[in-house]
């Protein structure tokens, strides 16, 4: 199986590498060109893993990886990184926030080692962790600017879920933040939701435009 693996990541590599040096479209694009696709990617990816068909998944997973070996090695080309630099680095990162599997390894790492036996508490964690790494000690800390509204509405509620209640100004944005709630609480993505509903309600109207 480690075998298989290596032989299918080694050649996804030397695909990539080749498509830079050949292909008039790959070899044009920088990570601002590139990146749109792999915010495409990853949407497809997510209706994908909700969709219960495996081989789409599959699929979309391949795209996505795709995605990380053409930007590391815009990284590579520049002498900023490496494919090997982005898996160490992520590795290292999951010890850290995990110190509840990782023990001691993990504590060496991080200056909070604490334990955690629930899904709420290894997300409180996770979120202090990340805390003690940010050059800022705000609460919201660093969000990027191009999240979809409702994915950094669920953010800034998970990262500070006390708010002031909204002035009648503010009530539409306030029932939609309420909505991203809800959809945090029970689970569901709100994109996929809001995506679902409106296909139901295009196939209900007999498709009419």
């Amino acid at each position: 199986m480690t075998d298989r693996l290596g032989e299918a990541l080694l050649e996804l590599d030397a695909i990539t590498r080749r498509l830079r040096r050949e292909c008039p479209w790959d070899r044009e694009q920088d990570e601002r060109s590139i990146v749109p696709h792999t915010v495409e990617e990853a949407y497809e990816l997510a209706d994908a893993a909700h969709s219960g068909d495996d081989a789409k998944l599959r699929d979309e997973l391949g795209d996505v990886l795709f995605q990380v070996y053409f930007l590391s090695l815009l990284l590579e080309e520049r002498g900023e990184g490496s494919l090997d630099e982005v898996a160490r680095g992520v590795t290292e990162k999951l010890i850290r926030r995990h110190p509840h599997v990782f023990g001691e390894e993990a504590a060496s790492m991080s200056a909070l080692p604490t334990g955690a036996r629930t899904p709420d508490e290894v997300r409180e964690n996770w979120d202090a962790i990340k805390r003690t790494e940010s050059e800022s000690n705000q609460p919201f800390g660093h969000l990027p600017d191009n999240l979809p509204a409702l994915l950094h509405a669920a953010k800034l509620q998970r990262r500070a879920p006390g708010r002031p209640p909204p002035d009648p100004y503010e009530a539409v944005g306030e029932l939609l933040f309420a909505a991203v709630e809800l959809a945090r609480e029970m689970e569901v993505d709100p994109e996929i939701a809001l995506r679902r509903r409106a296909e139901r309600f295009k196939t209900e109207a007999g498709g009419a435009e």
